[in-house]
């Protein structure tokens, strides 16, 4: 396994884009990743589309919209983890010298009449009919029940849950690219529209549409073509859940041996770490993470936000764009966003949400169904 660089990265600004198609924000995300890298898409060997709501076999929609080059194009659907399974795919494929250069894309469109792909009469419409006359719970549900368990297990409050929101919000107003930028105060998401008591709007990340794309090569190639800084990728950890975490095992759990397996992999620790982006749709997702990522112990999550250690110029800063929470979740292109976000703030090009020094990022999406992926890109 050779060592591989993120050379390039793009995106679109996540919001309502009523006027884009999904082969538009892909393309738009991969050129702007090639220009960043300084290369040509006929540069490119392979692409990795992840995608969520785009239809049939959208990323070989994107390839042929930038040229018909010839080059194999695979689509993922892995729900929130789509973005960080395809950046996965192209850091294998050049790490196990296949091709010299990749392109991993994430799209994702959610926007006012985007639906693509769950409208009446699909099979996807009709298996969500099946769920919930099942009584499975839609998201929002389910967290407002696991932020509750936590409320009775720790004695945390809601005001502190929704000091994340406050915090993200905060990191989203320095990002051009976020979904959502207008500052909030603690009060503005108490008293925000209940969606599922005890959360309210605020606590629950806004869906739309999007698009991201990253530039994979291979280390000793990025060095040859003078890149500098050169940030590689130290691990890539990925699992779905076990029967032997128990009955009450949940993504946290998934979390935690998926962290250990990237940590091993990466020969680092929790205390190497300097800046870490999270799924953090619902609030207390960030908080259970820190845990299970071990930044802190098990019900000491709210004191690391009461501290100030998750903000920028903390500890540890989280969710440096605003996270899902404000930079927003259009499904597909998330984890690829976290990577354009983690690449800007090794290289230090992050402006004025800059984590000083910051050398080692920690990247964690999980899907539907106890998906869990865990990237450690280094500054080098």
């Amino acid at each position: 396994m050779r060592k591989v660089a993120v050379v390039g990265v793009g995106m679109v600004e996540f919001g309502r884009h009523p006027d884009k198609t999904v082969s538009d924000l892909g393309t738009i995300s991969i050129t702007a990743a090639l220009e960043d890298a300084g290369l040509q898409w006929r540069d490119v060997q392979s692409m990795f589309c992840g995608v969520f709501g785009g239809g049939i076999t959208p990323g070989t929609r994107i390839s042929s919209d930038l040229g018909l080059t010839g080059i194999p194009v695979v689509n993922i659907e892995n729900a929130s983890a789509s973005g960080s399974s395809a950046f996965r795919a192209a850091y294998y494929e050049i790490a196990a010298e296949r091709v010299d250069v990749a392109v991993a894309v994430g799209v994702g469109k959610f926007g006012r009449g985007g639906g693509e792909i769950r409208g009446p009469g699909t099979p996807e419409h009709r298996e969500m009919l099946v769920a919930r006359a099942q009584g499975v719970m839609p998201p929002v549900g389910l967290f407002a029940m696991r932020t509750r368990r936590r409320m009775h297990d720790f004695g945390c409050t809601i005001e502190q849950l929704a000091q994340v929101a406050v915090k993200n919000r905060r990191h989203a107003a320095l990002n051009p690219y976020a979904q959502l930028r207008k500052p909030m105060a603690l009060e503005d998401v108490l008293n925000a529209r209940m969606i599922a008591d005890p959360l309210t709007v605020p606590h629950c990340c806004p869906v739309g549409d999007g698009g991201s794309a990253a530039v994979l090569m291979s280390e000793s190639e990025a060095r040859r073509r003078g890149y500098s800084p050169i940030v590689t990728v130290e691990a890539s950890a990925f699992r779905t859940a076990t029967l032997a975490a128990g009955p009450d095992s949940q993504d946290a759990d998934t979390t935690r041996l998926t962290c250990l397996d990237a940590y091993s992999e990466a020969g680092v620790g929790p205390k190497d770490i300097d800046l870490v982006q999270v799924h953090d749709a619902f609030t207390v997702e960030e908080i259970e993470y820190c845990e299970s990522m071990g930044f802190c112990e098990v019900g000491q999550g709210e004191r690391m936000v009461d501290s100030g250690a998750t903000t920028i110029g903390g500890r540890i800063p989280f969710s440096t764009d605003g996270g899902l929470l404000s930079r927003g979740h259009p499904t597909g292109p998330t984890g690829l966003a976290q990577v354009w976000e983690t690449v800007l703030q090794l290289r230090g090009q992050a402006g004025q949400r800059q984590v000083e020094g910051a050398r080692l990022g920690l990247l964690h999406m999980v899907g539907v169904g106890g998906v869990c992926l865990i990237h450690i890109l280094k500054r080098n």
